[in-house]
């Protein structure tokens, strides 16, 4: 849908009722991004809803609002991954929305069946590599438990939502039987001990501690746009990319998404500004602002993510990842994955 279009949308919600005008949006956010408050200002000049703000974990955030229960002034909850929004669902802290700008706008496996969250902005988990030490990469996840690449893979710890969700997608595409089996290849494949974050998997490429190692994509898009430490123009030259499983079930990706909390003083706020993250408007500052692909097909991506590329994503259902993380702790506790 065009900004402009959606503006009308906006517009004519807004004369229908005057208490929109005048109206607050509380927003519980885990998104500690600079380039968001282009987002939240943009919002209330358009709507003239004035958006509060609660920031913190994840985890923090869901207890507060059950902690805070049927007299919880938030309207909104916006985190940073699936399995965070599916624990929200669990806890009963977000509410089922009826909207047709979010079902005609995001696509069906990035939003939750029971439409309690949906998704806004998509970071790809990719496989980068030294290109002077690595001639054949890692061509799918599967591969990175090849003993061919003994002692060359660095990646985050098991405590990280990231690894955590992305054994969990192994799951759901493998079975967790194979899932067990590669996640102890690649613990055997490890360089060193898991350590850091997804910009020190990078750093370990330049460094040499490891040749092979896994990042979301924003943060390589990011070293790409702005300048990083450890991550010098020469240094991004020799690291090169694959974007896994393109002959299979596609790269995983993580999703950032938000839903209406279940007792919503402002849930009519609340929708439009789920419906406006919605907007090409919102969509390109996503990925202008934080390097991340957006959540809706056709947006115009930020030169530093286009340098990426395209792909085919994993299109798996969300909420079945999200729900195999517990066993995906588990085989990590029983392959020694620290």
């Amino acid at each position: 849908m065009p900004i402009k279009a959606m503006t009308s949308i906006l517009a004519l919600s807004i004369a229908g009722t005057a208490a929109l005008a005048d109206g607050e949006l509380n927003l519980y956010s885990s998104r500690h991004y600079d380039t968001d408050e282009r987002l939240y200002s943009d919002f209330e000049e358009m709507t003239g809803i004035t958006i509060n703000r609660i920031e913190g974990n994840a985890d923090e955030l869901v207890a507060r609002m059950q902690a805070e229960g049927q007299n919880s002034p938030a309207d909104i909850l916006l985190t940073v991954d699936t399995s965070r929004l599916e624990r929200a669902k669990d806890a009963g802290v977000l509410q089922a929305i009826d909207s047709a700008v979010l079902e005609d706008r995001i696509p069906a496996y990035l939003q939750d069946a029971d439409n309690q969250w949906f998704g806004f902005s998509q970071r790809a988990r990719i496989i980068f590599y030294d290109k002077t030490d690595v001639e054949n990469p890692p061509k799918s996840y599967v591969d990175l438990a090849d003993p061919a690449y003994k002692g060359m893979v660095c990646h985050r710890s098991s405590t990280n939502v990231y690894s955590q969700t992305l054994l969990s997608a192994v799951i759901e595409n493998h079975g967790a039987e194979a899932a067990k089996a590669w996640a102890q290849g690649v613990v055997d494949n490890f360089a060193r001990d898991p350590q850091g974050g997804d910009t020190d998997q990078l750093r370990g490429l330049v460094s040499g501690e490891c040749d092979i190692s896994i990042s979301n994509t924003y943060y390589f898009a990011r070293a790409i746009r702005t300048d990083v430490s450890g991550l010098d123009d020469e240094a991004m030259a020799n690291i090169g990319w694959v974007f896994p499983a393109q002959d299979g079930e596609g790269a995983h990706m993580n999703l950032s998404g938000g839903g209406v909390a279940a007792h919503a003083p402002n849930k009519e706020n609340a929708i439009k500004f789920l419906e406006y993250l919605a907007s090409d408007q919102a969509q390109q500052y996503f990925s202008a602002g934080n390097d991340e692909y957006p959540a809706v097909p056709g947006v115009s991506l930020s030169p530093s993510v286009a340098q990426l590329g395209m792909f085919k994503p994993d299109d798996v259902d969300l909420s079945a990842v999200a729900k195999n993380v517990p066993e995906a702790q588990k085989i990590f506790n029983e392959v020694g994955w620290k």
